[in-house]
């Protein structure tokens, strides 16, 4: 059974983004930032999108500027799917 749980969670997806505002709860909000090529020009287009991730360390946690990995999770709350597993480099 762990070693199904182990499989499970290593299917996560993973995200890399820039928490843009940290003013909830246990909660911060996350920009995600992705590039890919237009299907026709080949021009680089960038898309964002911003998510809701659980901060669970709170005051230690993740503040707004930070860059953080996120990992897909169950639902937590009405709009929460993400939970920040590390904090990859601090504001400046």
């Amino acid at each position: 059974m762990a070693e199904q749980d182990n499989a499970a969670r290593t299917r996560r997806k993973v995200r890399t983004g820039t928490v843009t505002s940290d003013k909830m709860d246990k909660t911060v909000t996350v920009s995600l930032v992705r590039r890919y090529a237009h299907p026709v020009y080949g021009k680089q287009v960038t898309r964002t999108k911003k998510v809701k991730a659980r901060n669970l360390e709170g005051d230690a946690g993740a503040k707004a500027g930070d860059t953080v990995r996120l990992m897909e999770t169950r639902p937590l709350a009405k709009m929460v799917r993400w939970r920040v597993t590390a904090v990859v480099e601090r504001a400046k």
